[in-house]
C-alpha cells in the first residue's frame, strides 16, 4: 500500500461550512465534537495546529431559523455577528470537554499587508502556540466585506487559510470540505469521476476542471482550494484536500494514508 512522507509539526487545518452545517441548515454537532476530539489528541502529541473555521453566517442562519442567505451585505454582516458568537461557543464547548484551550483570532486580509499589523498578528498566533492554545481562524466578517460582495474572490477562507499557513511557516495544510479530494472531472455529475491522489502542479486545466461556486451556506467552490493549492506548492509547502464528514481523517493525513489528494511538489511516497 502507498503511504506518504508527510513530516509535518505545524499544521493548518480548514474546515468548511458543509462540513459542519447540516444541508437542511442545522448544525452538525458531531463534526464539531470529531473536530475537537482530533485536534487535542494532536496538540497532546506536540503538534502546532491553528484552525481555520467558516461557518458564522451557516451558524447565524440556523440561529435565527432562516431557511436563506440574505442578498443585503449589512443582513449577511448581521448574521455573522450573530453566528460567530455561536460558533466559538460550540468550539468552547466541546474543546473544553478534551481539556484543550482555544482562542478567536478575527482577521481581516488587511492585516497581512502591513508590516507592523501582520507582525502583530504572528506575534499572537506565535504565543497561542507556544502556551498550546489553538487558534481558531475566521475572517472578521462584520467589517470586511470581501467575501460577503459575491463581485469578487479574493475573500474566502480557502484562501485565508493559505495566507496563515504562509505567514505562520506551517508544514502543511489540510482542507476539509464535502469532497473527496480533487477530480479528474466533476464527481456530482460524471460517475465516471476519478480521484487524484497526487498533484505537483497547476495550471489552466485543472482550474477549467475546478468550475464554480460550493454550497449555499458556504462561499468556496473547488477554484478557490485550487488557488489556496496553488500557493502553497509556489512556497514548497503540501496541501491535502480531503473529505471532512469524518475530522478523524486528519489522523490518516498526517500517518501518510492517500487519502484525499495531496498538493505538493515533491509528492514523496513509497510502497
Amino acid at each position: 500500500m502507498e503511504t506518504r512522507i508527510l513530516n509535518a509539526n505545524r499544521i493548518v487545518v480548514k474546515v468548511g461550512t458543509s462540513s459542519l452545517i447540516h444541508p437542511n441548515g442545522a448544525v452538525n454537532l458531531e463534526t464539531f465534537d470529531q473536530l475537537a476530539y482530533t485536534l487535542s489528541a494532536l496538540n497532546n502529541q506536540g503538534k502546532e495546529l491553528i484552525l481555520v473555521s467558516s461557518g458564522a453566517i451557516g451558524v447565524g442562519l440556523n440561529k435565527m431559523h432562516l431557511k436563506k442567505r440574505p442578498t443585503e451585505i449589512g443582513a449577511q454582516q448581521a448574521l455573522a455577528a450573530i453566528g460567530q458568537s455561536e460558533l466559538m461557543t460550540l468550539f468552547t464547548q466541546r474543546f473544553d470537554h478534551y481539556l484543550t484551550d482555544i482562542a478567536q483570532v478575527l482577521l481581516t486580509h488587511d492585516i497581512f499587508d502591513y508590516p507592523k499589523s501582520n507582525k502583530f498578528a504572528m506575534d499572537t498566533f506565535n504565543c497561542l502556540l507556544n502556551d498550546n492554545v489553538i487558534p481558531i481562524v475566521n475572517e472578521n466578517d462584520t467589517v470586511a466585506t470581501d467575501e460577503l460582495d459575491h463581485h469578487t474572490t479574493f475573500g474566502d477562507n480557502d484562501q485565508l487559510s493559505a495566507i496563515v499557513a504562509s505567514h505562520m511557516n506551517a508544514d502543511l495544510l489540510i482542507v476539509l470540505s464535502d469532497i473527496d479530494g480533487f477530480y479528474d472531472q466533476n464527481p456530482k455529475k460524471f460517475a465516471d469521476a476519478n480521484l487524484i491522489s497526487n498533484v505537483a502542479s497547476i495550471n489552466d486545466d485543472e482550474f477549467t476542471i475546478a468550475g464554480g461556486a460550493g454550497s449555499r451556506f458556504g462561499t468556496g467552490g473547488m477554484h478557490t482550494k485550487l488557488i489556496a493549492a496553488k500557493r502553497m506548492i509556489d512556497e514548497d509547502r503540501a496541501m491535502v484536500l480531503a473529505n471532512g464528514k469524518d475530522p478523524r481523517i486528519i489522523f490518516d493525513i498526517l500517518a501518510g494514508k492517500p487519502v484525499g489528494t495531496l498538493f505538493s511538489k515533491e509528492c514523496m511516497t513509497h510502497e
